[in-house]
């Protein structure tokens, strides 16, 4: 562990700590702390300094605990989990598991975050990803069939992630085509799906997300669009290590219902979790923008908006939906 995530660990408890405590305890200088702790603010920390008191975190820190995390889990699931690795700080989740997918790693693996230097969403955005506030997780799924076969996979993982939040919070979530959670109107997290393989298979898909649980203020800044996390929502934070294994518990059981009887298996619930059907949208494409009214989504997952006498059906891809009304 790096000196700077040492220091984090003493200061995750939200109390004050003495420049003078924290430099014996770490064996070095009061000026190498307050160096350390300058360093912090590139993690999207806020840090109160007090004259006579010392130094705390705004907010404290539940560190995510991989056997904490696995303790949590449903038998069956901790059996489809051969790996769970959980990092301080990584490039992003996904890219690491690209990686190990390229190595060979069985199907199962998952990579958790405390912070990501290049945390990624859609269309190359980039996703705001401030230390131990959130939840940065990653899941590689192997399918036997090819990439054409999981067409509406992140309408399935959008059901999923509801239902794990409704495990561990009492609200009303819904879902925006394709891929963003929404507490009214305001975005809690986003799901980013990469699918590679062999046209008639075998393929896979690592399944990302980003879950804001207390974004803090400042990091809050870099968010282009209205927002919302789970504190702000129910006023308590759940707990970040209980929320990644609700989250795998409902994902590992998408998965399974995915392979064995595609997306029909989820329609009804994503139809019921809709936030735009009926409502008057604005669909930004590479070449064009579209406005009209969303119909919901066919069978095989694709948006159906109605501009017109015209009812258009759009497939996922390089698409933002906007709701206008």
């Amino acid at each position: 562990m790096t000196d700077r995530f040492a220091l984090l660990q003493i200061l995750a408890d939200g109390h004050f700590h003495s420049g003078e405590v924290l430099g014996d305890r770490l064996g070095v200088t009061r000026a190498a702390i307050w160096k350390q702790l300058r360093g912090l603010e590139s993690l999207g920390l806020n840090i109160h300094a007090v004259r006579g008191r010392g130094y705390c975190l705004a907010q404290p820190i539940e560190f995510l605990q991989t056997e904490q995390i696995r303790g949590l889990l449903a038998p069956s699931v901790r059996e489809c989990l051969p790996l769970l690795d959980v990092f301080h700080e990584i490039d992003s989740t996904n890219t690491y598991l690209k990686t190990r997918a390229a190595q060979g790693v069985a199907s199962g693996a998952v990579c958790l975050a405390e912070w990501q230097r290049a945390g990624r969403g859609r269309q190359g955005r980039v996703w705001v990803s401030p230390f131990g506030c959130n939840l940065y997780l990653s899941l590689l799924w192997r399918f036997a069939a090819g990439p054409a076969s999981l067409a509406g996979l992140s309408l399935a993982v959008g059901v999923a992630l509801v239902q794990a939040l409704r495990d561990c919070v009492d609200a009303d979530f819904g879902l925006k085509w394709p891929n963003d959670l929404l507490w009214r109107g305001r975005k809690l997290g986003g799901i980013l799906v990469e699918i590679a393989g062999e046209s008639s298979g075998p393929s896979h898909a690592i399944i990302g997300m980003g879950l804001n649980i207390r974004m803090p203020d400042d990091a809050a800044g870099e968010i282009g669009q209205p927002w919302v996390d789970l504190y702000r929502i129910s006023r308590e934070q759940p707990s970040r290590n209980a929320l990644a294994a609700a989250v795998l518990n409902r994902l590992v059981a998408a998965m399974q219902a995915f392979e064995s009887q595609g997306l029909k298996a989820f329609l009804d619930a994503w139809r019921a979790l809709d936030v735009t059907a009926g409502k008057a949208v604005q669909l930004h494409l590479a070449t064009e923008t579209v406005d009209g009214h969303a119909h919901g989504i066919d069978d095989d997952g694709a948006l159906l908006i109605r501009v017109g006498n015209d009812l258009r059906r759009y497939a996922s891809g390089e698409i933002s939906l906007r709701m206008t009304s």
